[in-house]
């Protein structure tokens, strides 16, 4: 089955969906029951779908879950509030004090967070190594070592790592291997044939797709999969019905839209990589980015999202460029319909195991899906603005 049509039919078990083609919101905190042994029999398979408690989820839950481990190639899926929970979840059902988390440097910076204050905390000891690092992640490893964190492409950065082969050495040693899947989505990879374990997702990004629902994923295979369920099910990880029906939702077109971004970012790219100003691009589909040739190897398509790096400026320069845009605003998340900007100032600063030369600005761009002529006008004022200020 090909995926624009296995998007449209997972998660459509009318044990759930009760025949209506969109699973319908379900709420509910408390189940009854009219018998001790309905009671028993709920309880016994609450893990498989039985209706038993509303923080184990309902039929909009069921169907969701199904939906993305079936897209994304595992056994099962748990639900979390955000993507930073999911990363938290995932993590804290796989550590405990006294072991070793090898995270890649370019992690996006609330799993930097949690790793330096919270697992630290924990007495949760953390490495922090080069995305780029390959065979080399052996010599790392200790006796303790139990988790190894990837995130592909790197957040800000877009380095691509080596999953394969990461994830080969890891299993040597028997650690669990975890990818933040986000910029991927759960159709344009297919981490478990690449050896990982528990593949994680900021559904709130590509899967909503309408930037008005906060939610993660954390998809695992078998061997994993009861341990990161019950771990996280007794941290108290649940999610609203209705954000999953949004979620749900925003699902069924994700591949359309993940054309669509691919499509128009290609364009702006290829636009800014003939600009003078411009050092080289962080697009994973760009020869410039590290990682390249993974990306061909293990992805099957790009997104919207990327960064490009200019040859000179500073605070204000940049300023100008991403101020007073008429398309791109001004945020945090990407993922939505609208196009993003931000111009990423001290990366050196969230880097200790890789150097990152900040003098020469960032800026990473989320493209939505306006007419790309309409961005490109946009940023060629935004480097007008710029030029301005350099020559000023």
């Amino acid at each position: 089955m090909k995926k624009e049509t296995q998007i449209i039919t997972v998660g459509r078990d009318k044990k759930w969906t009760k025949g209506v083609i969109n699973p319908p919101v379900f709420r509910a905190s408390t189940m009854v029951f009219d018998t001790i042994d309905e009671m028993r029999f709920a309880t016994k398979n609450r893990a498989n779908g039985e209706m038993f408690y509303g923080r184990r989820g309902g039929p909009t839950h069921f169907a969701f879950q199904a939906a993305i481990a079936e897209l994304e190639g595992g056994c099962g899926t748990a639900l979390y509030p955000s993507g930073s929970a999911a990363i938290s979840g995932a993590l804290l059902s796989f550590l405990k004090a006294g072991d070793h988390l090898l995270m890649v440097d370019s992690a996006y910076e609330p799993t930097r967070d949690l790793c330096n204050k919270l697992l630290a905390g924990f007495g949760i000891e953390t490495t922090y190594y080069d995305p780029m690092i390959g065979e080399g992640i052996a010599e790392l490893i200790k006796p303790n070592t139990k988790v190894l964190f990837l995130e592909s492409p790197g957040s800000i950065t877009m380095e691509i790592q080596d999953v394969p082969t990461l994830s080969q050495i890891a299993h040597q040693h028997n650690l669990v291997v975890m990818l933040d899947n986000t910029w991927a989505s759960p159709i344009n990879s297919r981490p478990f044939e690449m050896g990982v374990d528990i593949s994680i997702q900021a559904a709130t990004k590509y899967i909503v797709g309408h930037s008005d629902v906060m939610m993660g994923t954390a998809t695992s295979n078998e061997a994993h999969w009861e341990q990161l369920r019950e771990n996280s099910y007794t941290m108290g990880q649940c999610t609203s019905p209705d954000d999953v029906y949004l979620a749900s939702r925003g699902l069924r077109t994700l591949s359309v839209r993940m054309q669509q971004h691919e499509q128009n970012a290609l364009k702006v790219a290829n636009w800014l990589a003939t600009r003078p100003e411009v050092d080289h691009l962080r697009h994973p589909a760009f020869e410039s980015c590290p990682g390249h040739e993974f990306f061909k190897r293990d992805f099957s398509a790009a997104n919207g999202l990327f960064s490009f790096v200019l040859k000179q400026g500073d605070i204000k320069s940049v300023t100008a460029f991403v101020e007073n845009m008429d398309h791109f605003k001004m945020g945090f998340s990407w993922g939505g319909f609208e196009s993003l900007i931000l111009g990423v100032f001290g990366i050196d600063k969230l880097r200790t195991a890789t150097k990152w030369d900040s003098s020469k600005p960032l800026i990473r761009l989320h493209i939505g899906l306006e007419n790309p002529d309409d961005l490109i006008a946009d940023l060629e004022l935004a480097f007008e603005r710029y030029n301005a200020v350099i020559n000023g």
